[in-house]
């Protein structure tokens, strides 16, 4: 087994401020047609440890907000602050090389390269990331995909793993290079109901280990699992509340 010391985490600068914060957040994209406005005034912070489910329907803004999080997009206004970091401003190459060590991805259709094995798809962003010393990055990536309960596959190709093995590489490969922020858009809208529980107790096992995770989700009868959800209707919250088992 590849040892535990390689998933402690990387020491952070200790801080007050929430791990993320939006403020009076507005996205306006050119049309043909005219501008239009993919979301107005989205303010909310999330602490440490929270999981938070963003839910609405199809052209709500979802998938807009999950990409300024992750810093693919940039907001036409507002601030958008990681920690004590104003994010606004910044270019695509300094959002990049943000993004690849502060927030892990993981999407609904795996996105897995089907040419590496699991465990060069789980090394790939330590890799690009400089993340660590590159003798450790392997032992890393079999100690995460043993964390995930899947170190049996990590020579095997993506294509001969199920749906829920690949969903679980996938969150492994977010995991390599420690972020404390996971962005997740409708990461259980292609499994099972049986694996949809197993991938989700994964997320809540890693909110109480530190991590923040958002999540993208059309399914509602998730709400058990969330300690907050925001509802966005035509790029507007609507509905903001917290869950009381985990709050």
């Amino acid at each position: 087994m590849p040892p535990t010391s390689l998933l402690k985490p990387v020491a952070r600068l200790a801080t007050a401020a929430p791990i993320v914060s939006l403020r009076a957040i507005g996205k306006t994209y050119d049309t043909p047609a005219g501008p239009f406005a993919a979301l107005t005034d989205i303010t909310l912070s999330l602490e440490a440890g929270a999981f938070l489910a963003v839910v609405g329907k199809s052209g709500s803004g979802k998938t807009t907000l999950a990409n300024l999080l992750t810093g693919i997009d940039s907001a036409t206004s507002g601030d958008i602050h990681f920690g004590n970091v104003l994010l606004n401003g910044k270019s695509e190459e300094e959002l990049t090389a943000w993004r690849g060590r502060n927030v892990g991805v993981v999407f609904q259709f795996f996105q897995l390269l089907p040419t590496l094995t699991v465990v060069e798809n789980v090394m790939l962003p330590m890799d690009f990331c400089r993340f660590g010393r590159p003798q450790d990055r392997r032992p890393r990536a079999l100690a995460l995909l043993e964390k995930l309960g899947i170190a049996e596959q990590a020579d095997k190709l993506p294509a001969d793993l199920s749906g829920g093995q690949q969903q679980r590489a996938a969150i492994a490969r977010a995991l390599a290079n420690d972020p404390p922020l996971l962005v997740a858009d409708e990461p259980t809208g292609n499994l099972d109901s049986r694996t949809t529980t197993e991938v989700m107790d994964l997320f809540r096992g890693l909110t109480e280990e530190g991590k923040t995770v958002v999540m993208v989700t059309h399914e509602r009868d998730l709400g058990d699992y969330f300690t907050d959800t925001i509802e966005l209707a035509d790029g507007r919250m609507v509905t903001t509340q917290g869950q009381g088992g985990r709050s």
